[in-house]
């Protein structure tokens, strides 16, 4: 018996005198308790408002969500066990929290860049098989009770944040590097020494020596959690996790026992957020990173070529053993069909933004 139908019989079971107690049930709001992995201050727990906003407003009132930071139910990597077991109803995250789980996971967002963005990511999600891979995975392999949604595709991400500057790949040998997912066995292979950290433990860990530099996501999450105060040169643009999204993670149960109108909304909500996320992220990110280089004394910096063709001759070490793995190849196989046929049309019909913002600022960009 779902829980809605037992508020509803045991309402009756009252008797007479309780008649008056179903209508009162029946108008109560269902509510919903969703917990991310981020810190209330960081703006990707606004993220997770746009969405939780944009749900109460679509179902009327019906469907309230109580939205909580990381930390307040259970930590920021086990938001997935929390959904699963019934602690939270829902989870706002990343799917490569959960490498440690099955590396597969990291597939779903920093797994190799075959060419294509988030975007072209999300769009295989969608329509190239993605969704039916992403349940095969989460359902039929790791056994859990959960029904999920990859939403919002982020920027790339920077390389990070170093305390001098990294101009080859000798510069990059053995700094203690935060990172998570496959992009540490990424950076591994790079000759660096990985921890995979929670984004609130990364400024105390550069603070105590635990750790050289470190990436996180985003000059506005970067600049909230001091990234700025404990080292100064940020470089930007990277393969490592280059074409990742948000995650949103839902108990089938919860899912299960909610009217068909209210469970569309749950799901359709997500590429609602996706437009409310993007607007926001290019709007900040790009203002805080004004910040960081104007009030902060922030070098910004591309990073170096060298880099980052060193990043894509490690992916082609790494690719065939992550194929091992049965399901792991017909991902990959799947992912790379896809952006093969996307990112071709997308790189053909684009053109040059970069030689048209030089054209209108000039001499702002270095792309060197």
């Amino acid at each position: 018996m779902n829980r809605r139908k037992f508020l509803r019989t045991g309402a009756l079971a009252g008797g007479a005198g309780t008649l008056a107690a179903p209508a009162v049930l029946a108008q109560a709001p269902l509510v919903m308790k969703m917990q991310t992995s981020w810190s209330a201050s960081n703006i990707w727990q606004e993220f997770a408002k746009d969405y939780t906003d944009r749900v109460m407003a679509m179902s009327g009132g019906r469907l309230q969500i109580d939205l909580l930071p990381a930390g307040a139910v259970v930590a920021a990597f086990q938001v997935l066990d929390g959904v699963n077991d019934g602690v939270i109803d829902a989870a706002h995250s990343v799917p490569a929290y959960w490498y440690g789980k099955n590396k597969a996971a990291s597939l779903f967002g920093t797994g190799p860049v075959f060419g294509g963005s988030a975007t072209t990511l999300l769009s295989w999600f969608h329509e190239g098989g993605g969704k039916e891979f992403y349940d095969e995975l989460i359902q039929d392999i790791m056994g859990l009770d959960i029904d999920g949604y990859l939403g919002s595709p982020m920027f790339a991400q920077p390389l990070g944040w170093f305390k001098t500057e990294v101009n080859s790949t000798d510069d990059i040998q053995g700094l203690k590097y935060r990172t998570v997912g496959l992009a540490a066995d990424l950076m591994q292979a790079m000759g660096m020494s990985v921890a995979q950290l929670p984004g609130g433990e990364i400024v105390p860990a550069m603070e105590r020596g635990v750790i050289d530099a470190f990436e996180f996501n985003n000059p506005s999450s970067d600049k909230d959690f001091g990234a700025q105060d404990v080292a100064k040169q940020y470089y930007l643009s990277s393969y490592h996790q280059a074409s990742e999204c948000f995650e949103f993670l839902f108990s089938r149960m919860f899912m299960e026992d909610l009217d068909p109108d209210l469970r569309a909304i749950v799901i359709h909500a997500v590429e609602a957020a996706s437009t409310a996320n993007t607007a926001k992220s290019m709007r900040r990110y790009s203002a805080d990173l004004q910040w960081l280089q104007n009030e902060a004394g922030v070098t910004v910096h591309r990073t170096p070529k060298e880099i980052l063709d060193a990043q894509l001759a490690a992916w082609d070490t790494l690719i065939p053993e992550l194929e091992k793995d049965e399901f792991m190849k017909r991902v990959l196989d799947s992912q790379r069909a896809w952006v093969e046929q996307v990112a071709y049309f997308e790189l053909m019909a684009s053109p040059d933004y970069a030689l048209a913002y030089e054209h209108h600022f000039p001499g702002k960009l270095k792309l060197g």
